[in-house]
């Protein structure tokens, strides 16, 4: 049996945990120690195992105690703990799984039954890690822009109320950029959309480049893009607005054998104002303008 599985044993007696140890390695496993109650909790918290093999009795925190302190960490409550027990009573047993516990082992045991409990508990945690991931996945899919790789409108309206009440609450600045890809339509009609799909996509790049780490950027429809800035007064938008702006005109879109020149406008808008509708509603009339005066370049207001 081979597995990249690490099972820690918490269990007084080194006498148990020198047997445990040698049935899971012969095994395939990985095997970490603890020797009492506190010493489980900080190894689980520093790199959490695959299962805790963890005795009801011991000193300091006893089982029982351990397994509410691990359940009650977000690091450590999905980790499968296997009950390992003297007793022959059931209360323990039935408060330890009223309590999370996934199963439980009475001492002595036989190493066959040791491996099918330490077997079955991987399997849960695998299943719960393989979920985990995959619901991750799916809320990241549902944020994002599947052309631009940028974030979709539904995250950025939520940034949006969250980063206005935190500049509301903490007197901060937030700032607003809403760029428009000039004549995008003409981009489409004259090349097609696959060119076009091609030239959004190099704009988003741009602008992922341009970001700092609490920045955030988002499609916002068709040719649109949303840019939140916080904690940025007007001049650094303009700024920042103006770095994009000039990358993209300086650099034309080669696709498909053509070498599309591609420019764009923008509307720099200063918040939290009078709410979030109201800072947008600046930066779209800055947009405007933007245009009105002949395109390809940025308009900020304060």
């Amino acid at each position: 049996m081979i597995t990249n599985s690490t099972v820690l044993v918490a269990d007084d007696s080194l006498v148990i945990r020198a047997v445990v140890r040698a049935g899971l390695e012969d095994a395939g496993y990985t095997v970490v120690e603890a020797d009492d109650g506190p010493a489980a909790i900080a190894w689980c918290r520093t790199c959490p195992p695959d299962v805790i093999l963890l005795d009801i009795e011991m000193p300091g925190l006893d089982g029982h105690e351990v397994l509410a302190a691990l359940k009650s960490d977000e690091t450590t409550r999905d980790v499968p703990v296997v009950f390992l027990t003297g007793r022959t009573g059931m209360d323990d047993l039935v408060s330890g799984m009223h309590g999370g516990a996934h199963d439980y082992l009475r001492k002595p045991f036989e190493p066959p039954e040791l491996l099918a409990r330490v077997s079955a508990a991987v399997h849960v945690k695998k299943l719960q890690d393989q979920l985990r991931r995959r619901n991750a996945e799916l809320e990241r899919l549902s944020r994002t822009d599947l052309l631009t790789g940028l974030f979709n409108r539904r995250h950025m309206e939520e940034q949006l109320t969250s980063c206005h009440s935190l500049a509301v609450r903490h007197g901060e600045p937030m700032a607003l950029v809403l760029f428009d890809i000039d004549h995008f339509k003409t981009v489409n009609d004259t090349y097609g959309h696959a060119v076009g799909d091609l030239v959004l996509q190099d704009f988003s790049r741009r602008v992922a480049e341009a970001l700092r780490q609490e920045d955030v950027a988002a499609r916002w429809g068709g040719e649109e893009f949303l840019v939140l800035l916080p904690l940025t007064d007007i001049t650094g938008a303009a700024e920042f607005a103006e770095r994009v702006r000039s990358s993209v005109a300086a650099a034309p879109v080669v696709a498909g054998g053509h070498r599309v020149q591609v420019t764009l406008s923008g509307g720099c808008a200063l918040g939290p104002g009078d709410g979030v509708d109201a800072v947008l509603s600046h930066a779209d009339q800055r947009l405007y303008e933007a245009k009105r005066l002949g395109r390809n370049r940025i308009v900020a207001s304060s």
